[in-house]
């Protein structure tokens, strides 16, 4: 059962914040070259239901492949929480680092495998 709810999430260090209106029910866990070695669990919302709310001056854009996807991390520690990208209907999508939301019990995610390195 899909549930959208908003939660707040940052960076480490809390300089890059954001809330995001989101359903997890739904979470995927690629094996694509950038988030097998970030460790990602994604959620991905439509850009109207994201909202930074702080460190937008601290963010550094990684883009490589094709360069569609904008892979966001913060300049101070590191950490990407958030990338922003066009989804498969050509809507503006924003893909939510789940590891970086406050408040989510991982353990109870259900949690799909997404092959990413064989698109």
């Amino acid at each position: 059962m899909s549930e959208t709810k908003t939660y707040t999430g940052s960076c480490h260090c809390g300089t890059v914040t954001y809330e995001a209106d989101a359903d997890l029910s739904q979470v995927i866990s690629c094996n694509c070259s950038i988030c097998r070695k970030r460790g990602l669990l994604l959620a991905f919302v439509p850009e109207g239901a994201f909202r930074l709310t702080a460190g937008e001056e601290t963010l550094t854009d990684y883009t490589f492949n094709k360069g569609v996807i904008h892979h966001l991390f913060c300049s101070k520690c590191g950490v990407g929480s958030f990338s922003r990208g066009t989804g498969p209907d050509g809507g503006k999508t924003v893909a939510i680092n789940v590891r970086c939301l406050d408040d989510v019990d991982l353990d109870g995610l259900n949690i799909r495998k997404f092959d990413g390195a064989n698109l």
